[in-house]
């Protein structure tokens, strides 16, 4: 089954371009090409570059207390094991403890190391980073796997509270309802969302077999999904047939 997500608010939208990009960079680093380390050190770019914005982290913490104020308030409930409990409200505190410890936005200590700055303010550039405009990045290059691991991972490692963070809370909200299936009828469906539940998270999953790509869209009273072929003409044509389709809605 191929996983779609859709994003309900520009937070969320947010939270999902970091984890994608912090999964790129946990692909990318282990590796031994060179190629593979100079397009993770684009991903730590990246990284700083969303986590820019002026209230994400405050966004990150506020969810973070958030979301260790509500488990709190099971405690007593005999439906709830206590010793879950206490492990998923310790993550947050740890989280939250580590991302309030940072100074300043993530990734900002990386901007006072200037020969990074030197290869961000060109790797924007098609072929900006070749070895005539940046010979000592070049050099780096050619040093062994090992040593320019150690470096990313140096490098990275100033990221990780605001990873650790992102990764745990779309845990939580993806892991708070469950799937059901549902049939696109002549390749279109439309839910209306139950008032009185502010959703964030859509989540779909379709069997590869089918060869279609569902286009998404949604806002606080319906969602709709378009279920399209991709043709011999590399266009997208919408599909007339039922198709089935697993649709979480994550609040």
């Amino acid at each position: 089954m191929i996983l779609y997500e859709y994003p309900f608010n520009e937070r969320i939208r947010t939270y999902l371009r970091l984890e994608h990009l912090f999964r790129r960079l946990g692909e990318l680093v282990p590796s031994e090409s060179p190629l593979s380390h100079h397009y993770a050190l684009v991903t730590i770019f990246e990284i700083m570059d969303v986590a820019a914005r002026a209230d994400l982290k405050a966004d990150v913490l506020r969810d973070l207390d958030k979301h260790k104020n509500v488990f709190n308030s099971y405690r007593g409930n005999p439906a709830i094991a206590e010793t879950v409990l206490d492990q998923v409200v310790g993550q947050l505190e740890g989280n939250f403890a580590a991302l309030n410890g940072v100074t300043g936005k993530a990734g900002q200590s990386l901007t006072e190391n200037e020969w990074l700055m030197s290869i961000r303010s060109r790797a924007g550039i098609p072929g900006g980073t070749c070895e005539f405009d940046l010979p000592a990045y070049y050099a780096w290059q050619h040093r062994t796997p090992a040593s320019r691991r150690a470096d990313l991972e140096r490098w990275s490692n100033t990221l990780s509270p605001l990873a650790s963070s992102i990764y745990l809370l779309l845990k939580l909200l993806r892991d708070a309802d469950v799937p059901y299936k549902v049939i696109a009828t002549h390749g279109q469906f439309q839910q209306n969302l139950p008032q009185g539940r502010s959703f964030q998270l859509l989540r779909l999953r379709i069997d590869p077999r089918l060869g279609l790509v569902p286009e998404i869209s949604g806002n606080r009273l319906m969602v709709s999904v378009r279920l399209m072929r991709h043709e011999a003409d590399d266009r997208l044509h919408q599909s007339t047939e039922d198709a089935p389709f697993e649709l979480t809605l994550c609040a």
